[in-house]
Parts: structure tokens; C-alpha cells; sequence
């Protein structure tokens, strides 16, 4: 299975943040798209970074004022990307090995999608599935 199959399966749409909006806008980004990582992007076209969750819980342990504090500064900016002809198991393994929950999928340096660990899991147990079933069918045959 291929990126653009899981793709093709939940949407291409992808929600982007300027590197200049604060940690308060973007835990509302969040919150309201119920996400746990947004793309940082000046355009929405082009990948400056990444920022999640667990960045916002590094910066507010212990930041004063972190809600004012720039997105630019807590994001990833070394972003792992793949591209939609990859396939989903060297997906998987790129997550796994840099402990990543988030991929943003690009094309010719725009962002065509973004790929979660959910993601990748529900297209794997759906391919487990259809596998079982083909199996099912093959044995009461």
C-alpha cells in the first residue's frame, strides 16, 4: 500500500500555522480541528516545521507568559516528509525509528497531505482484514 492510498482513503486537507502565531493560537488551531500536530507553513503551500502537542507541553512547564511565546520557536524545523508513491511500510518504519506521529506528505516542495500513526494503523488494519476475509473464503471454498 502506497501513501496515496491512505491518502485517497482520508482526505488531502491539512492544516497549516504561520511560524509568527503564538502557542495560544495555536492550542485554539488545535483544540477546534481537534488535531494533535499542525504544519507550520508562512504560505500553506511550503513545510517550515512542525509543531505538536508534546512541544507545547515542553515550553509550558515552567515557561511564564508561554501562550505569547512564538510558534517558530517550539516547532521541528528538521521535518520528515515522504512522498505519495512511498510505500506505507517505509512510512512505518520512518516513525518508528524517529519516534514521529506526524508526516507531512509533499510533492515538488508543496504539501499535499499528512499522513498520523492513526492513520497509518487504520489503513494496516484494513488491509488485515481483507486479508482475513480472502483467507475465509479461500479455506470454505
Amino acid at each position: 500500500m502506497k501513501i496515496n492510498d491512505v491518502l485517497r482513503g482520508k482526505g488531502n486537507q491539512v492544516v497549516t500555522i504561520s511560524p509568527e502565531a503564538t502557542v495560544t493560537e495555536l492550542l485554539t488551531l488545535l483544540a477546534d480541528h481537534n488535531i494533535g500536530a499542525v504544519v507550520v507553513s508562512p504560505d500553506g503551500s511550503s513545510v517550515a516545521g512542525i509543531v505538536s502537542e508534546r512541544d507545547v507541553v515542553r515550553l509550558w512547564n515552567g515557561t511564564p507568559d508561554a501562550g505569547d511565546v512564538r510558534v517558530s520557536s517550539i516547532m521541528t524545523a528538521d521535518v520528515a516528509t515522504c512522498g505519495p508513491d512511498e510505500h506505507i511500510d517505509d512510512l512505518m518504519r520512518l516513525m518508528t525509528d524517529r519516534r514521529i506521529r506526524h508526516v507531512p506528505v509533499v510533492v515538488d516542495g508543496a504539501l499535499t497531505g499528512l499522513v498520523s500513526i492513526g492513520d497509518v494503523v487504520k489503513s494496516r488494519i484494513g488491509e488485515l482484514e481483507f486479508e482475513r476475509e480472502q483467507l475465509s473464503n479461500y479455506i470454505s471454498s
